[in-house]
């Protein structure tokens, strides 16, 4: 799928990003993802989500694939994600579904938060980001929505939901 305008507003985002199929392959992700994992993009694209956990994830990450399939969100899932050097850390998954305009299911975008790194100065940055990216797929909306091919739109409708579902996270609550 070629980089869209809405899909710009993830490019260096605050947040770990990652889109993958229907059955767990990640098909991309942000540079945010990517360093955070201490990976190059290169070397995710293509891989299951089930390598960026350690083994004794696997079960909440399966989990959690259930309810998306099931509702076509996940929200607020703490899952134990793994770096390539092997150290882990807490991360918090909300992920909303990607479908074609049949309504059948391609993916998800998925945010993952890293829950240690979880200061009132970063919840902060998230909000303005959520807030801003919002306004720039409103403005996308208003102005080139129309003039988008099919899968420009069905890609920006799948970030949008997104965001608004980010938008609504109280990261005071967390």
């Amino acid at each position: 799928m070629p980089q869209t305008e809405a899909r710009k507003t993830l490019k260096d985002a605050p947040v770990m990003w990652r889109r993958i199929n229907s059955i767990g392959a990640i098909l991309d992700c942000n540079s945010t993802y990517a360093s955070n994992l201490g990976y190059a993009k290169s070397e995710i694209l293509g891989k299951t989500i089930f390598e960026h956990v350690p083994k004794e994830a696997w079960e909440a990450m399966n989990d959690s694939l259930k309810t998306w399939f099931e509702t076509g969100t996940v929200t607020d899932r703490k899952i134990t994600f793994k770096r390539q050097d092997g150290s882990t850390f807490s991360g918090l998954l909300q992920a909303t579904s990607l479908y074609d305009e049949n309504k059948n299911l391609l993916g998800s975008n998925t945010v993952i938060f890293d829950l240690t790194q979880m200061t009132d100065v970063k919840i902060n940055e998230y909000e303005k980001f959520f807030k801003e990216a919002n306004e720039r797929l409103d403005e996308i909306k208003e102005k080139e929505y129309n003039e988008l091919g099919d899968e420009s739109k069905l890609e920006y409708d799948g970030l949008k939901s997104m965001f608004e579902m980010l938008s609504t996270i109280d990261f005071k609550k967390l």
